[in-house]
């Protein structure tokens, strides 16, 4: 918020960020302390340590290596087997960022008084330089899921999130626009993601105009590594005939998530691009390899509202490969 002022816990407020201040770096595990050498005791030689091991831990040990010997054989399979090892996030994920998504459904009769409302104080939130927080875009759903309306913030880390959530739920100004906007809801669900290495970041704020498509895919539970690998061998053909604006995997919320969100000039140029898609080489290969791995798809139309960084201008400045 623009004028921050610090609100304290009242009797009767439910739970949130404002109860819980932010740490830094350095509190999370406490102060560093430097070993004491003096009397600190040598580490048993390789032979010392076998010999203290129990004789079901060097089973197990020696089974473990057995098996993986058995598997893994050669050293590449090795290799291969240490990348599979790795946590998914540390592979996939691309910079500091983190970025929410907000799904908002709201009652029919009352979109017109929750536009404006959020046009107040969206702006408010993402112009503030105390707050650690980019607004990527707003919009509402016109095919799919009607009356819900979608949100993207991108914050500067964990850490960003956290500050800024602490912040803007201890300011009076929020409190009172939350106090507005839960009886204009039927529900609200919330994600916290991370881009994909592979996309090259999220849209900065643009004017391209027309649609834009958000596509969601549940997966299997393990198998985003294989998703991950499959998409960045057909991405580029996506990108000869449409408009990325960014590519998310959930880490906290929904979890083995995927959105992906798109731009086109309307449905008309949708249609065309997809169709433009199999004609282009490893596009097939990419479905192929991606679909066995969904649990469920989904689709919804946006048109973006007014105050989005990302927004409707001229439609013919997003045709790729029809002349407008």
């Amino acid at each position: 918020m623009s004028a921050f002022t610090r609100e304290e816990s009242k009797p009767g407020r439910v739970p949130s960020f404002g109860n819980v201040p932010p740490l830094y770096k350095g509190h999370y595990f406490g102060p560093e302390v430097e070993p004491d050498v003096a009397e600190a005791e040598p580490e048993p030689s390789t032979e010392e340590s076998t010999s203290m091991q129990s004789k079901p831990a060097k089973v197990a040990a020696g089974a473990n290596r057995l098996i993986k010997s058995f598997l893994f054989g050669t050293e590449e399979s090795r290799k291969e087997q240490e990348v599979l090892e790795r946590s998914y996030s540390t592979q996939l994920m691309r910079g500091k960022y983190v970025h929410e998504i907000a799904f908002h459904q709201v009652k029919p009769e009352c979109s017109p008084k929750y536009v404006k409302l959020i046009s107040e104080i969206y702006p408010q939130i993402a112009a503030d330089p105390l707050n650690k927080v980019h607004l990527v875009g707003s919009w509402r759903c016109v095919v799919g899921d009607l009356d819900t309306f979608v949100t993207i913030w991108e914050y500067n880390g964990y850490a960003g999130f956290h500050e800024t959530y602490y912040r803007i739920h201890s300011d009076h100004k929020f409190i009172d626009y939350l106090g507005r906007l839960r009886p204009l809801l039927r529900s609200r669900h919330t994600n916290l993601m991370q881009e994909f290495s592979f996309w090259g970041g999220t849209a900065a704020p643009r004017d391209l105009g027309g649609i834009f498509e958000l596509r969601t895919y549940d997966l299997q539970p393990g198998r985003l590594l294989e998703w991950e690998t499959s998409w960045q061998k057909g991405i580029e053909c996506r990108r000869q005939v449409m408009e990325p604006v960014g590519a998310w995997f959930t880490q906290l919320g929904s979890l083995n998530t995927v959105h992906h969100l798109w731009q086109f000039a309307d449905l008309e140029h949708r249609k065309l691009s997809r169709e433009k898609c199999w004609e282009l080489p490893g596009w097939a290969d990419t479905v192929h390899d991606t679909v066995k791995l969904i649990n469920k798809m989904d689709s919804k139309i946006l048109v973006a509202l007014p105050f989005s960084p990302l927004k409707v201008s001229s439609l013919c400045h997003i045709s790729v490969f029809v002349s407008c």
